[in-house]
């Protein structure tokens, strides 16, 4: 039997502040680094030994893997550091406070950006403050844009792996996590956009034969989030 370990990078400053963040660079909190600490303590109970770790190349992920590693007593572990798992590309709502563009735009319109599988953000013009400070041809992404760029990674870096009964560690972003779980649960477009991933807490999945889901659960029972699969 082998095992895929996913995590929601701990809270970020923007997650405090209620703003878009996206690909936007920003730190953990306080409360964000906790919550990564009791990531790797919960994970470190499971006492699996781990042949690969992943995340995106966005510090909030990036630090949280860290202090995962750092409490399982694996500093000097090779991390795997990809843009394929970014979180998704908000656009021009990067940075912008989510309550101050309920209120400029409606529920309605936000809702659409926010949880449409296949309707991105506007674009992220010349002129956004922080067109220049992301390195990314990307203007917007919706969840299926997320979605066309995490799953192919996967599929050819890490579940060949999974195939070779190899456990497996990625720390990334709410709507990359989202992505994957669509393809590994089967999950359909209108029901993907319903999916909630809690912050700092790990997801495991655990596979037979290949790739045959045998369980899954969240190791912190009091933030699980249900998975609203189709299988």
């Amino acid at each position: 039997m082998n095992n895929l370990i996913l995590v929601r990078h701990g809270q970020s400053l923007w997650n405090q502040q209620k703003r878009f963040t996206g690909w936007a660079d920003v730190e953990l909190t306080d409360q964000g680094k906790k919550e990564a600490k009791r990531a790797g303590e919960l994970i470190k109970e499971l006492n699996i030994e781990f042949h690969a770790y992943f995340t995106s190349q966005l510090k909030r992920a990036i630090g949280t893997l860290e202090i995962i590693l750092n409490t399982l007593g694996k500093e000097n572990a090779e991390i795997i550091k990809t843009s394929a798992l970014n979180e998704r590309h908000y656009g021009g709502l990067t940075s912008l406070n989510k309550d101050e563009i309920l209120k400029k735009y409606g529920r309605k319109q936000v809702n659409i950006w926010r949880r449409s599988f296949d309707i991105p953000p506007p674009p992220m013009d010349n002129n956004h403050a922080y067109k220049n400070k992301i390195n990314s041809n990307i203007v917007s992404e919706s969840l299926k844009d997320t979605f066309e760029r995490v799953v192919p990674y996967y599929d050819k870096k890490i579940e060949p792996l999974i195939h070779s009964k190899k456990n497996i560690l990625i720390v990334f972003h709410g709507n990359s996590c989202r992505s994957l779980l669509k393809k590994i649960f089967n999950i359909s477009n209108k029901k993907i956009v319903e999916l909630e991933v809690p912050t700092g807490n790990p997801l495991i999945i655990r596979f037979e034969e290949k790739i045959k889901i045998k369980d899954y659960r969240y190791l912190d029972d009091n933030r699980a989030k249900e998975i609203p699969f189709n299988v």
